[in-house]
């Protein structure tokens, strides 16, 4: 078992022990620059550190306690996950948000074949062509305003100017279209 300062010595490059990083270098080599490096001197320390200095790690990074029961391999990725993150930057508010939100979908209904939501802010405007006649969508807190009267929804837009039932989202160009059989396109199409 290795020390705390020996732990933190070879994680932070320096120690008694030496460790080396396999690289595959590209065709045309770019020098390393010295955080990318420092990184994978530290990365390569995580594979001989011992439990508990791979715990005192998590504690530093995370300022928490590790789970108790938590495996070697995966309480090193996640120590090389945030070692990564804070090099090269972590996920944006709008990623974890996308993120949360599909979590929550699938403990909901255990499936994500639906998809996300279309969110659209209030003020934005859509525009559709049809039969050479141009349609103008304002997006409202509550529906939508076409033809300087409020809907509920753009599929009630979409049907009143198409005469029959549409998907609006679709109509508008929100939502892609579906595949034709087989997941294909076809050539003649």
């Amino acid at each position: 078992m290795s020390s705390p300062s020996e732990d933190r010595a070879r994680l932070h490059g320096g120690g008694s022990e030496s460790c080396a990083v396999t690289r595959v270098a590209p065709a045309v080599a770019k020098p390393a620059s010295k955080p990318i490096a420092a990184l994978e001197t530290k990365l390569g320390a995580l594979t001989v550190m011992d439990g508990d200095g791979l715990r005192r790690e998590w504690r530093r990074l995370y300022r928490s306690h590790p789970p108790l029961h938590i495996r070697r391999d995966l309480l090193v990725l996640a120590i090389a996950w945030k070692l990564q993150e804070k090099v090269h930057g972590g996920l944006t508010a709008a990623q974890k948000r996308r993120l949360a939100g599909i979590a929550e979908e699938l403990r909901k209904n255990g499936d994500l074949s639906a998809g996300p939501a279309i969110r659209l802010k209030p003020g934005l405007r859509l525009v559709r062509e049809w039969r050479g006649e141009t349609h103008d969508v304002l997006v409202l807190e509550e529906g939508f305003e076409w033809n300087g009267k409020r809907r509920r929804s753009l599929s009630a837009i979409a049907r009143e100017i198409t005469g029959t039932r549409w998907s609006g989202p679709r109509f508008f160009g929100l939502k892609p279209r579906p595949m034709p059989f087989g997941g294909e396109e076809r050539a003649d199409a």
